[in-house]
């Protein structure tokens, strides 16, 4: 019994040691200096968990919760041992490329798609068939940097409407889809219209009409087009929603170059240095850019917004 009850004693102590709650003026210290450093709203809640070894002397690892609306993320921290030093850890393995990971996590089966289905280069976009800026970046990609960059890169559009901001956004979405399903032309041709026209759409019976008036030029299925429009089925938009969630996209345009993110609707000249150092490091050779003086490897003028 004596030998049990040491052991016990003897398996507590190690399961503090690898894990024990910070001290409550170490956690009132350590959030109030998390709430300073990166500016957090009041109403965001902070939660310091218990330390844990490192693999740094004297060092231990603390894991600080944010968590706004239900959207959490972790950020691990060093706590010195003497507590009188934080500092931000972030952990990189050299031994995976941090694009390639990003790409693995978009899943891109059956999307519509423009350019060369052997490109080297994939530019996918997080798109919002309503967003402004959106419309801006869709009419600099097409058709001028598209026909740039000739066969060398590979465009893929997914969903991400701001539902809360863009009413019918999420209709053309699905509207978009149906077409899509069909036939992939349509899908590109619907998204090219109501890019150029989003302040012309009155609502969600206009989207619907416009996805009819293709079915004659692109040999759809009109009754299997008019029931997918009718059923207004949104999982597949919402799962693409989820996927952007998880990526961290939070506004659109947000466009990943061989996994490589482009917030928002960027210049031209942005977009080509990004497509361009995306294609030498896949070994293959950028287009020339003419200047408006028409000499090469400069960017053309900025379409009028």
């Amino acid at each position: 019994m004596v030998v049990r009850r040491a052991f016990l004693v003897l398996l507590l102590i190690c399961l503090g040691c690898s894990a024990q709650s910070a001290p409550p003026d170490i956690r009132q210290l350590v959030e109030r200096h998390v709430r300073a450093h990166y500016s957090l709203p009041p109403e965001m809640s902070v939660t310091v968990g218990p330390t844990r070894p490192s693999e740094f002397p004297n060092y231990d690892i603390l894991t600080v919760t944010l968590d706004s609306s239900g959207k959490k993320q972790n950020i691990d921290f060093l706590l010195s041992k003497d507590r009188k030093t934080m500092v931000r850890m972030t952990k990189m393995d050299l031994t995976e490329d941090p694009y390639a990971a990003i790409m693995k996590k978009i899943d891109v089966t059956g999307r519509p798609t423009r350019g060369n289905k052997d490109a080297k280069v994939v530019a996918i976009n997080y798109d919002d068939f309503q967003c402004p800026f959106c419309s801006r970046m869709h009419q600099q990609i097409f058709p001028t940097i598209f026909k740039e960059y000739g066969d060398r890169v590979l465009f893929i559009y997914k969903d991400f409407p701001l539902e809360d901001i863009h009413p019918w956004a999420i209709h053309a979405a699905v509207d978009a889809n149906c077409l899509a399903a069909q036939n992939g032309d349509s899908y590109w041709e619907y998204a090219d219209y109501l890019h150029a026209n989003q302040h012309s759409i009155g609502g969600k019976d206009q989207l619907d009409k416009l996805a009819t008036l293709l079915v004659q030029k692109h040999n759809l299925d009109a009754p299997k087009l008019a029931a997918c429009l009718k059923a207004q089925d949104e999982k597949a938009v919402r799962a693409s929603m989820q996927e952007a969630d998880n990526l961290g996209v939070s506004a659109t345009p947000m466009i990943f170059v061989n996994g490589q993110r482009v917030d928002g609707a960027v210049p031209p000249e942005t977009l080509r240095a990004v497509l361009d150092r995306a294609l030498k490091d896949a070994g293959v050779a950028p287009p020339e850019h003419k200047s408006a003086g028409g000499g090469p490897n400069a960017q053309p003028a900025q379409p009028s917004k």
